[in-house]
């Protein structure tokens, strides 16, 4: 077991974790994001992230699963005065008990599999970090394969995202790209290696109702920014527009809701053709 360190002030180490918090900059120079909560810190883990620091409470006894992580684990240990171990937590109320320091995996196309059962989904410059955490969570719900955010965007990577995904991070590929040019590229190399990938656009106007449409084959559905929708360079790369049949006053559902109800459609539709295979 690594030796423990001590933090008890607020020196330079704790002040580079405190801003992986709120900076975005900092996050992607320093290659690490915080992660809060025993879920996510577990799935982590489970699933070979980089876990660079465990920091925990210096003032009190661990539970089990806090000691068998610290010893198994050959992060740096750090018990760390519970005021400090609070604000990396965002506790106001109570101190967690372990705060992760996690390493940021590489932005690369090539983490999501492609192969002819392909359900992935794109979000296109999402503005709320909880929003693309929702999505995240429900595309792993659903037996998506990925998640892809494009352009200027909310972070995947902020701590309220991750918070959001409540661990469905760790078990999902979530890949940033600068826009349509480097997933297009990615498509057209999985259609030149006999995956004929299909592009669904989600909107209220959309060609077809979602229940009539196709999702049992490798799709890719793009969905738009929470105010403005799809940008017109990802409309004009749509295969295919789906809308969700509505009834009552509202006209439309925030983007996390949209996504979430394409998903489970297209869930229910591969079980039902599994069944009928």
């Amino acid at each position: 077991m690594p030796a423990t360190q001590r933090i008890t002030t607020r020196n330079a180490t704790f002040q580079l974790w405190e801003a992986l918090l709120t900076n975005r900059r900092k996050r992607n120079q320093l290659g690490e994001m915080i992660v809060q909560g025993v879920r996510p810190i577990t799935l982590a883990v489970e699933h070979g992230w980089s876990v660079h620091a465990l920091l925990h409470d210096e003032s009190r006894p661990l539970s089990g699963w806090a000691r068998d992580l610290l010893a198994s684990s050959g992060a740096t240990q750090v018990a760390m005065a519970p005021e400090l171990l609070a604000e990396l937590g965002e506790k106001t109320a109570d101190v967690p008990e372990l705060v992760a320091v996690v390493g940021l995996p590489d932005d690369d196309l090539g983490r999501i599999s492609v192969g002819p059962d392909l359900l992935g989904v794109m979000f296109d410059r999402p503005t709320t970090p909880g929003n693309i955490g929702s999505i995240i969570r429900s595309a792993d719900a659903f037996g998506a394969h990925g998640v892809i955010v494009s352009g200027h965007a909310a972070d995947v990577y902020d701590p309220r995202a991750v918070r959001a995904t409540t661990g469905s991070l760790f078990a999902l590929p979530a890949v940033r790209v600068p826009g349509p040019a480097e997933v297009m590229a990615w498509v057209e190399q999985a259609r030149v290696g006999g995956v004929p990938v299909k592009l669904v656009g989600t909107d209220e106007r959309g060609d077809v109702d979602v229940f009539d449409a196709d999702l049992t084959g490798p799709t890719l559905l793009l969905v738009g920014n929470e105010t403005s929708g799809l940008s017109h360079a990802w409309r004009e790369l749509c295969d295919l527009t789906v809308s969700i049949p509505m009834s009552g006053a509202a006209s439309s559902l925030n983007a996390a809701n949209a996504t979430t109800a394409v998903l489970y459609e297209a869930a229910r539709q591969r079980i039902a053709a599994g069944r009928r295979g």
